[in-house]
């Protein structure tokens, strides 16, 4: 007979009382309930301060953000008199109405920067993954000597002129996109970062699916791959990041050849642009009180940085476990 104090919910469906009515169910006997666990007075007092000071650091790295904001949608006058605030002062469009201005020219930027992110990060995390488990591969003979090259390109570089003559001339890409897509491909930096982030997985899981008769490709894709999701995430951001972010390549290599430059080299040419305005204007009798500057950056700034601040939530728990994934000893 089961116990008064554990009544099966199909058992409470049949039974009923004298008067009519069903008996209080009981979902679970008195020895399986949950016990709060008791803590004293100091641990409180600890999470309590651990909380409060959690709480004022994040309002304190959240301020520059909201200053870039409310300053965007100021006027220019508003903020030359009495400065940035945390709310708009003069509310104002006109920053971001002078950044669309031509709306044909900042969708084609965004097309061009987000297909240049997606397919960097997918194709460089590919080459960087493939490259870092063939240095961790014990058997491989030369990568000592491979990673002896890599690691010396972090120590001296070609310098800047050989780099734009080897890419302009000798390779033929100058006013391509190529040009900017290639040299970030793949970094010495990272790909030491995922070197080391296969030394976590076990090396018997490769000595098994040796065993078992599986090739390196295979290895390499069914085994180790799936282990270095903190890896994968970390090594992507920071490729997105670098796609997202470039401008310095595309105004050596691109300049006006083409017609839809990459977000940041738009950003840059139209905050160059309203500056030299600005100047030009400065000794006439031309009023400059009006035209957009210290807005006109702060608006780039939203722009620029509002698409990567809402993705970087969802990799935000793999970047952090594939930072520390290094630091512990198994």
């Amino acid at each position: 007979m089961p116990s008064s104090d554990l009544l099966l919910p199909s058992a409470t469906e049949t039974l009923t009382t004298v008067s009519g009515k069903r008996p209080k169910q009981r979902w679970w006997t008195r020895s399986n309930r949950a016990r709060p666990v008791k803590l004293a007075r100091s641990d409180y007092a600890l999470r309590g301060i651990s909380y409060v000071f959690i709480t004022v650091f994040s309002l304190f790295c959240l301020l520059p953000f909201v200053l870039i904001l409310s300053a965007s949608f100021s006027s220019e006058s508003a903020i030359r008199e009495s400065g940035f605030g945390l709310f708009p002062k003069d509310f104002t469009l006109d920053a971001y109405e002078y950044i669309f201005a031509a709306p044909q020219q900042i969708l084609g930027s965004y097309i061009v920067t987000i297909t240049m992110t997606v397919t960097g990060t997918a194709v460089g995390l590919i080459i960087i993954a493939m490259t870092g488990y063939a240095l961790f591969r014990q058997d491989f003979r030369f990568r000592n000597h491979i990673t002896f090259f890599i690691y010396f390109t972090t120590l001296f570089s070609a310098g800047l002129a050989p780099t734009f003559l080897w890419v302009s001339r000798t390779l033929g890409l100058r006013g391509s996109y190529l040009a900017v897509w290639l040299p970030l491909l793949m970094t010495p930096w990272l790909i030491i970062l995922m070197k080391n982030f296969m030394r976590t997985v076990p090396y018997e899981v490769i000595e098994s699916g040796k065993v078992d008769g599986a090739g390196d490709f295979r290895i390499f894709w069914q085994l180790t791959l799936p282990m270095m999701k903190p890896a994968l995430a970390t090594v992507g951001l920071f490729l997105a990041l670098g796609y997202w972010n470039e401008w310095y390549l595309s105004s050596l290599y691109l300049g006006s050849t083409v017609e839809f430059k990459p977000l940041q080299y738009y950003l840059y040419n139209i905050i160059n642009t309203a500056n030299a305005l600005r100047n030009s204007v400065a000794g006439s009798n031309v009023s400059i009180t009006d035209l957009p500057s210290n807005t006109l950056k702060m608006a780039s700034a939203v722009l620029a940085t509002g698409p990567i601040l809402l993705a970087y939530p969802y990799v935000q728990r793999y970047f952090v476990s594939g930072i520390t994934v290094g630091a512990v000893k198994g």
